[in-house]
Order: structure tokens, then sequence, then C-alpha cells
């Protein structure tokens, strides 16, 4: 088989675009796999750290606002058209998938002029421009959420696949539960919250923990933190120069930069405090645990926020909108959960219930009916 990917910007494109390429790679050994992307995002990183070839086009994602930096923008993309079609003849693939994302547009429309078949995986429960741009020129397109059908009326065919992600339910044993404790220093009596914002860590979130700590307000509950890579130190600085917290040693507390285990850690703790992106619903919903969403208010068309509710809908999730969050309203919610236990099992069995199985064996099986 030989499959064109296009898959650009952000971890939520790149990563469904990689976990499709190894799938097809795993089923089908001696496939060609290239990837389509640009010169500036992750792709650069992820796509040759995985082992696949990746070829750049100068793609951009469109302002809603006319101005000569866009509309140059929109020229450069629509060019990318015929330079994809050169590539499209060169590599003559038999299939090619978009994982979302502007780079989706140009690529998408080459391949269709070329009669090649276009298969679109949309993570969001509310798709993108892109996707919507290109729903009624794909052969199918597939779905992490239920709730993204309706939003997609001109699509030929849909399929709810679910979205690929490394993290799921784990069976860990009350030994190793014990030893994740140790090395973090947390006391399995005691509720613990994950809080993290993405790679680079969330301000809001991080501005409402730091109140909550200082103030001791986590008196009934321990948290744990990933700060991110960006803000720990100057988190770390924050603690010490004004309240005179020495991060390593605060009480029900447990700050790092980066959490590497996040499947490990997900499994054990009893409620997690976050952002609400596509492969963070996804495996929340996976391991089954409640959660509190603090959607990103500057995501596109406010998708994160339509993600949570994805949750919010089935009883697994609370939703503090980021203009609301402070830390009385953060730790408020946060008590209400971890009081009654019976509670948060029932929220994670209800995020559990929502999980899609095998991800990648759907996701293969709709392009092999494609190409067929």
């Amino acid at each position: 088989m030989k499959v064109m990917i296009a898959a650009a910007g952000t971890g939520g494109h790149i990563n469904p675009g990689l976990a499709i390429a190894n799938k097809i790679k795993k089923e089908e050994p001696d496939s060609q796999i290239i990837f389509i992307g640009t010169n500036r995002g992750l792709e650069n990183d992820l796509v040759p750290r995985a082992g696949y070839e990746l070829k750049t086009i100068d793609a951009y994602g469109f302002d809603r606002t006319i101005s000569f930096e866009n509309i140059k923008k929109i020229y450069k993309t629509f060019h990318c058209i015929k330079v994809m079609k050169k590539m499209i003849e060169d590599f003559k693939p038999d299939i090619v998938i978009g994982t979302g994302g502007y780079i989706c547009v140009p690529v998408g429309l080459a391949a269709k002029s070329k009669k090649i078949p276009v298969i679109l995986h949309e993570s969001n429960a509310f798709p993108g421009v892109a996707i919507k741009m290109l729903s009624s020129k794909a052969n199918e397109i597939l779905l992490g959420f239920e709730d993204a059908k309706a939003r997609l009326p001109k699509a030929k065919a849909l399929c709810v696949t679910g979205t690929p992600t490394k993290v799921k339910k784990l069976t860990i044993s009350s030994n190793k539960k014990q030893e994740l404790l140790k090395q973090n220093g947390l006391d399995q009596n005691k509720p613990i919250v994950l809080f993290f914002g993405g790679s680079q860590g969330a301000q809001s979130i991080n501005k409402s923990l730091i109140e909550i700590i200082s103030n001791q307000k986590n008196k009934n509950y321990q948290i744990m933190w990933a700060a991110g890579p960006a803000q720990y130190e100057e988190i770390k600085s924050n603690l010490y120069k004004n309240f005179n917290l020495q991060i390593d040693s605060i009480s029900n507390v447990k700050i790092v930069p980066y959490i590497y285990n996040m499947e490990e850690m997900m499994n054990i703790v009893d409620l997690v405090v976050c952002r609400s992106g596509a492969m963070t619903i996804t495996e929340i919903a996976n391991v089954g645990k409640p959660a509190i969403f603090i959607p990103f208010p500057f995501a596109t068309e406010n998708h994160q926020e339509y993600n949570a509710k994805v949750l919010e809908n089935v009883e697994a999730a609370k939703i503090i909108l980021d203009k609301d969050l402070n830390s009385e309203v953060l730790n408020k919610q946060i008590e209400e959960l971890v009081k009654d236990k019976q509670k948060l099992i029932k929220m994670g069995e209800n995020a559990n219930n929502i999980s899609i199985p095998n991800v990648e064996e759907r996701i293969y099986k709709e392009i092999k009916k494609i190409i067929k």
C-alpha cells in the first residue's frame, strides 16, 4: 500500500497520523508511507523521529480578517495544490489521509483532482474549518466523537472510529501503585488530583494552583501537578520568593516540569483537572477517570469547550470556563467531588463507557474498504 498522510502543526494532528501509519506498517510491512507537512510545525521533529519521510509545502491557516498578510497566505496555500499534484503524480499513492488542520486543504484538493481516494480523521467534537471545507469531497470522514456527526451534513460518509492514543486503562498492582506514590511523596489514604495543561503548561490553571497551595486550601486532597517545562522554574521561584515555600517539600503537593509516565499516573489518581483537547478527552475516557475541564479559550471555534461537553453530557466531568476560573471556584469544585468517593467512581465509569476500543483496527478497516 502506498499512503500519503497530511499532518501538520500540533501533536493533536500529527500523533493520530503517526498512529495510523504505524498500524498500516504493522499490517503491511512493505507499505510506503510519506507525510506532508510544513517546515514550521512539530511534524519536523515527530515524523522523522518515528522513522517516516516528511515532505514540506508552504501552506498556512487562514485568519478571518482581510489583510495583505492573510491574502498572501491564502495565495501560497492554494499555490500548494499545484505543488501537491506533482508530488502525487510522482508518488502515486493508493490513498491520501488527512488528520485535520489547514495542511489537509491543498493536499486533499490535489488528491481529488487526481482521482485519489481521500480519508479524513477529525478528532474534535466540533470539526475544524479544513475538515468542513473538504467534507463533501472526501470519500469518508473518520470521527473521534459521535457528537461531530451532526456538524458535518455535507459529508459523503461518516464513521465513528475514535482517536488513536497511547494512553489506555491499566491494571496496576497494589505494589506498583505504592511504588509510584512513594516516588512522588504521595499518600494512598488521601485523594490525589492530577493537574496538567499540556506540554507547555496552562497559565490560568497554574495561577489558581499557586493560590490554592500558598493558602493551604488543599488539606483534603493531594496535588500532582505537571506545571510545564517552560513555567516550572518561574513557579519554583514564585513559591519561594513570595510564600517562602520550597517546591520539593510542600505538604500534599508534588510539582514537576513534566510527567513522562502519564499513562501510569492517570491510572492511579482520583480526579483530573486539565484543558480539553481531543487527545486528552480520549485518554481520560480510555482510563475512565472523572475530570474538571478548563477549556482553552482561544482554541479555534472554541472546539475545546465542545470536546469537554462530550464528557459533561454523560456526567463524567465538570466544566469551568477560563473566564470564570480562580482558586476559590476551582478549590470548591474539587472539594465537592473528592468528598464523595462513590460519585468519583461513577463519573469514571461514565467516562469509560464512551471509550472506543480497537481504534487503530477500526481505522485500518475503513482505509482498506475505501482502497478496494
